[in-house]
């Protein structure tokens, strides 16, 4: 992944980003020399999203299957919850 720095940012601004993103599906940000950030088109950023919640529907769905779930009702899941705190 490609670093921009926050001197770089402020400098040449979204240009900066833009001239990055052209080449690159990402790019970290560093302050101080720590990597702090990361920026990304926005569609990129709306895959990532969409990978990360068919992701937990999978592994929902395996919980299902093997039977790692709990059925109850509202009181009885509030009661529950209570308990674990």
């Amino acid at each position: 992944m490609t670093h921009i720095s926050a001197n770089e940012l402020k400098i040449k601004g979204v240009a900066a980003i833009e001239a990055v993103l052209a080449d690159h599906a990402e790019a970290i940000v560093s302050v101080r020399g720590k990597d702090r950030f990361v920026v990304m088109e926005l569609a990129h950023y709306h895959h990532l999203r969409e990978c990360e919640l068919d992701a937990a529907l999978a592994q929902t769905r395996a919980d299902l299957a093997a039977g790692r779930f709990v059925q109850e009702s509202a009181q009885a899941h509030v009661a529950r919850l209570d308990k674990l705190a």
